[in-house]
């Protein structure tokens, strides 16, 4: 049972983590009932469980350093929850689209060979059924050391989602740009020697890392899709008014991860005992 821990004992962490999975769904169908999805809830939908299939891809690719730097080694019992959802809701983003085509699948067809970023999408979507079908025990048994091979594709697959993320938001990629900053941090730390995964200090030298990458990604693609001047767009990540751009909320959110994981690590270090007179 997915709220079993590795033991097989009930766990209540993971029967909140597996509950909370489904909360995004939940509260989509709940809009729905309510008539809240707007004047076109199938695009609607389309596009939510599209952004949630990609924050819960980014979640299973953080489990290991949110293991390293926080010292948890229970949050890897996540990953395969997390991979599942993600799956999960990449399936439903594509029973949607087929749905907004009302059900024409020889015009789906011929629209994913037409147009690029829908072609690096359903690619990207095949690899990430691929890793949910094999994600089980048993497909991890069959396929013994060709296992880790194939669940290592979830890196150039991400690359891929977040490639198509880009090229359907056209015009507004705040989400695609964060999410991009997001996985730059995560992919850079891999890269690391292991033996400084774990200090939280280079997750704040990390945080600031991707929080210039992310404004990089910004302003190069605005350049590219729109004309504008890739430096007036670097210049506006230093603004803060009306809201910060995605450069900043990275480098917040990597902060304040690498804070907890010095906080974490302080209350855990071995105390020394008083010495005797």
């Amino acid at each position: 049972m997915p709220w079993n821990d590795a033991t097989g004992r009930f766990s209540w962490f993971k029967l909140l983590i597996f509950a909370g999975l489904f909360m995004p769904a939940a509260w989509l169908l709940l809009r729905g009932a309510g008539g809240d999805l707007g004047g076109r809830p199938i695009t609607e939908l389309l596009r939510r469980t599209g952004d949630w299939s990609v924050w819960f891809l980014l979640l299973t690719l953080a489990v290991s350093p949110g293991r390293a730097v926080w010292d948890w080694p229970q949050i890897v019992q996540l990953r395969r929850m997390l991979g599942v959802a993600s799956g999960g809701y990449a399936i439903a983003h594509v029973v949607f689209y087929v749905m907004q085509q009302n059900f024409s699948l020889p015009f789906v067809a011929g629209e994913i060979a037409r147009r690029l970023y829908l072609t690096i999408g359903f690619v990207a979507f095949c690899g990430m059924v691929a890793l949910t079908m094999t994600s089980t025990d048993g497909w991890r048994e069959r396929m013994r050391g060709s296992w880790k091979k194939l669940q290592r594709l979830v890196f150039p697959i991400t690359v891929l989602v977040l490639l198509h993320y880009f090229m359907q938001a056209k015009i507004d990629i705040t989400n695609a740009v964060f999410a991009a900053g997001v996985f730059f941090w995560l992919g850079s730390w891999r890269l690391l020697p292991r033996r400084v995964q774990a200090r939280p200090l280079l997750f704040a030298v990390l945080a600031l890392a991707a929080a210039l990458a992310t404004a990089t990604f910004e302003s190069l693609w605005y350049a590219t899709e729109t004309g504008l001047p890739a430096l007036r767009v670097l210049a506006a990540n230093l603004q803060f008014t009306p809201w910060p751009r995605p450069a900043v909320w990275i480098a917040i959110l990597y902060a304040i991860v690498a804070v907890i994981g010095a906080v974490r690590r302080w209350k855990r270090r071995p105390r020394r005992e008083p010495a005797l007179v």
